[in-house]
Formats: structure tokens, C-alpha cells, sequence
């Protein structure tokens, strides 16, 4: 399984899911739109694990709003553009299960 999550909600997930005897290996990573710390989860899991595996992912990922202020475009010479805050949603998780033909922990 591989989960993208909020940074605010990696550490908390990560000691969730090895309370729950679950292996997971925590890369930091950045989304692409917001650019923002996310952090990537990797974990290995029997297939009777997945359900357990999500539902953990999805009490400790939860979407929040944001107010971020965008990068301003290009502008030319003597011209000025003010960027405003614009209301956005972050959080939550997005869960890949991919099946693997060969999985050996050594």
C-alpha cells in the first residue's frame, strides 16, 4: 500500500499502524499543486490487512482548511499584481493497494 498524507498527519498515523503490529516506512515528500510537506507512506500488508490498514489511515488523516496566497504570475515592468489569500482544502490521504506478485522482509 502506498498512502500520500498531510505532514500535520504522518507522524500520528505512522504510531498508529505500528501500534496495530503494521510495518510502514515514512519518506517525506511534496505535493505538487499546494507544494506543500507531505509525507509518503509505504507499507506491505497481507490482503485480510487492508481494511484495517485503511480505516487506521482514515481516523488520523483528516482534511482542514487552509488560506494560502498563490504565487503571483509574470508581471511586466511597472506593473503591480497583489496576490490574495484563497481558501483551499488540505489533508485528508490518497491510498494506492497494489498487488504484488513477491514480497520478502529479510
Amino acid at each position: 500500500m502506498i498512502a500520500f498524507v498531510q505532514g500535520e498527519d504522518a507522524g500520528q498515523t505512522v504510531q498508529a499502524l505500528s501500534a496495530a503490529g503494521i510495518s510502514v516506512t515514512r519518506l517525506q515528500s511534496v505535493g505538487g499543486f499546494l507544494q506543500q510537506g507531505n509525507a509518503t507512506l509505504l507499507s506491505a500488508v497481507d490482503e485480510e490487512k487492508i481494511e484495517q490498514v485503511l480505516g487506521i489511515i482514515r481516523e488520523n488523516c483528516r482534511e482542514r482548511t487552509r488560506f494560502l496566497t498563490p504565487m503571483p504570475p509574470m508581471v511586466e515592468p511597472g506593473e503591480m499584481l497583489m496576490p490574495y489569500p484563497v481558501e483551499v482544502q488540505v489533508g485528508g490521504a490518497t491510498v494506492v493497494v497494489v498487488d504484488v506478485a513477491q514480497f520478502e522482509k529479510l
